[in-house]
C-alpha cells in the first residue's frame, strides 16, 4: 500500500476550468489542482508515495450530470479520503478505449477507474497487460472463466430494483394508464432498468401500458439529448403521464421535455436515473418526482479505498440501488402510495420481494 500523499482535482477546479486538450492524446484530459507539500503533476506516480488515479469516461462529458459525473465525484472523494493525484480522460470514440487508458498506465497510476459496460473488454485486456494497476470497471462484469486478472473487479448495480421501483411509483400514480422510458443503449444495465420499470408498474397497476424504445445508435446513444426529447415528446403525445429518461444526456433530453409540456408536475412527471437528478438537472425540477438511483460517487469512492490498501475481493464487487427523495413532490404524493413504494423498496433491498427481471 501506498503511502499518503495529497492532490485533489476539486469540484469547482475540474468543472469550472473545463477541458484541457492533451498533445497527441485521444480525448480530453481534466487537471488536477494541489493540496499543500503533495506532487503537482502526475510524473511521480511510480513512487510508492505517491497515489495516482486516473479515470477514463465511455463516450460523453464528465459533466453529463448523470453517469460519469457521478463516478468521476466518486474518484476524486477518493483522491481527498485516501491521498493521490487525480485525472480523468474523456473518450470521444469507442475505439480509443485502449489508448486512453494506456495514458495512465505507461505513466504507472496505482488505480484507473473506466466508466460503462462498452468498456468491459477493452478493461480486461488493459488490466491483463498491466499487473501492477488495478483497474475498476463501473457497470461491468467479468466472467472468472475467462479472465484470470487479479488486479480487476467490476462494480455491478442491481438496476432492476431501482427501476422496478419507479415503475411501482408510476404504475400507482398514473392516470392514463399509459406511461413510457426513453432510454439509452439497448444494454444489460439499461435493460434491467427497463426491464425492472415495466415490472414495478405492472405490479401495482396490471392495466398500465409500457412504451419502452432504446436509442439505435452507438457512440452516440447517452449523449444525444435532441433524440431524447423528441421519443419523449411522441410518448407525451400519445398519453403517457409519467416519462423515465435513463441514457445519460439522452434521457436528460427526455426529462427536459417532459418539464416543458403542459401539466409538467400536475399532471406529467418525469423520472431521473443513476444519481438524485433534482440537484444535476435543475432545468427538471418541474416534473422529477424522483429517480432510480445508483450508489455510483459512493461505490467507486469505496473500491478505490479497497484498491489503496490491498487485493479486490473478486471480480465483482456490489453497490447499490434505489429511489432519490421525492423532493417538492414530497407533499404531492398520497401517504398511502408513498407507504407502499417504501416497502417495495425496502422489501427489494432485503430480498424479501424480487422483480423477476432476467435478461
Amino acid at each position: 500500500m501506498k503511502a499518503k500523499r495529497y492532490l485533489v482535482a476539486g469540484a469547482a477546479t475540474a468543472l469550472a476550468l473545463g477541458l484541457t486538450a492533451c498533445g497527441g492524446s485521444t480525448g480530453s484530459t481534466g487537471s488536477g489542482s494541489s493540496a499543500s507539500g503533495a506532487a503537482s503533476d502526475d510524473s511521480n506516480c511510480a513512487d510508492a508515495a505517491v497515489f495516482c488515479i486516473g479515470l477514463v469516461t465511455d463516450t460523453g462529458k464528465v459533466d453529463d450530470k448523470s453517469f460519469n459525473q457521478a463516478s468521476h465525484e466518486g474518484a476524486k472523494a477518493a483522491a481527498a479520503a485516501d491521498g493521490g493525484f487525480y485525472k480523468y480522460v474523456e473518450t470521444q470514440d469507442a475505439k480509443d478505449y485502449a489508448a486512453n487508458m494506456a495514458q495512465f498506465t505507461n505513466k504507472k497510476y496505482d488505480v484507473v477507474v473506466t466508466v460503462g459496460f462498452l468498456m468491459t473488454d477493452a478493461t480486461a485486456e488493459a488490466a491483463a497487460g498491466s499487473p501492477d494497476t488495478k483497474f475498476i470497471g463501473v457497470d461491468q462484469f467479468f466472467d472468472p472463466a475467462t479472465v484470470t486478472a487479479k488486479n480487476l473487479t467490476g462494480i455491478q448495480y442491481p438496476e432492476d430494483q431501482a427501476g422496478y421501483g419507479a415503475g411501482y411509483l408510476a404504475g400507482l400514480m398514473t392516470k392514463t394508464n399509459k406511461i413510457g422510458q426513453v432510454l439509452g443503449l439497448e444494454i444489460p444495465p439499461v435493460q434491467k432498468f427497463a426491464k425492472g420499470y415495466e415490472a414495478g408498474a405492472k405490479a401495482a397497476n396490471p392495466a398500465v401500458q409500457v412504451t419502452t424504445v432504446y436509442h439505435p445508435a452507438g457512440d452516440n446513444a447517452f449523449n444525444d439529448p435532441t433524440w431524447g426529447a423528441a421519443e419523449a415528446k411522441k410518448q407525451l403525445d400519445q398519453g403517457a403521464d409519467f416519462i423515465f429518461g435513463a441514457g445519460g444526456n439522452t434521457g436528460n433530453g427526455a426529462l427536459q421535455e417532459v418539464a416543458k409540456a403542459t401539466g409538467a408536475g400536475d399532471t406529467v412527471f418525469c423520472i431521473g436515473v443513476d444519481t438524485d437528478q433534482w440537484d444535476t438537472v435543475p432545468a427538471a425540477q418541474k416534473c422529477l418526482i424522483t429517480s432510480a438511483t445508483k450508489e455510483l460517487s459512493k461505490s467507486v469512492t469505496d473500491t478505490i479505498a479497497v484498491a489503496n490498501k490491498g487485493d479486490f475481493e473478486g471480480l465483482t464487487t456490489m453497490g447499490s440501488a434505489g429511489l432519490a427523495p421525492f423532493h417538492d413532490f414530497d407533499s404531492k404524493i398520497p401517504a398511502d402510495v408513498k407507504t407502499k413504494v417504501e416497502k417495495v423498496v425496502s422489501d427489494l433491498k432485503s430480498g424479501a420481494l424480487e422483480t423477476g427481471v432476467t435478461l
